[in-house]
């Protein structure tokens, strides 16, 4: 019994982990800090997480929710745009329909990043499914991962 309570334990320690970690801003890098302010300089609201051995801002900036990585060096990564859904560009809507056809487009974004470039995100659903996918700006699908769903999400 000791040993079952010690799995379960370790094994709920273990998930908690995985989700981003909330961080003070004055825990952040200066390298990080000093990126980040220079690159949105009319920034309001930043709260910061690690997620994934980087540091991820989430932030207001001219009216729009976005978010921005940068490695511990203050590198940028990436940065997400909230978008409405009807404002993603037809070639991305069609081509999630075609591709996920039996998929409701939850959320979307669009994402400037140093690996991809300028492309779009949509957060899709299928019944107690979500997919996170990432299309470039003609509708090819990039990528796809699972989306996790957090604690107080509701379907």
């Amino acid at each position: 019994m000791r040993q079952l309570i010690f799995v379960l334990l370790c094994a709920a320690l273990l998930s908690n982990s995985a989700y981003a970690q909330e961080i003070k801003a004055d825990k952040i890098p200066s390298a990080v800090s000093s990126a980040f302010k220079s690159k949105f300089p009319a920034a309001t609201k930043t709260d910061w997480e690690m997620e994934d051995g980087n540091y991820e801002a989430e932030f207001k900036m001219n009216g729009e929710e976005m978010s921005a990585n940068f490695d511990k060096e203050g590198k940028w990564i990436e940065t997400e745009t909230e978008i409405k859904v009807s404002a993603l560009p037809g070639l991305v809507s069609a081509a999630l329909k075609k591709e996920f056809p039996d998929w409701k487009i939850e959320k979307a974004s669009k994402v400037e990043s140093v690996k991809d470039g300028k492309c779009y995100e949509a957060e899709i659903e299928k019944g107690e499914e979500g997919l996170d996918v990432l299309l470039t700006t003609e509708g090819k699908v990039l990528n796809k991962s699972k989306v996790e769903k957090e604690k107080g999400d509701k379907d």
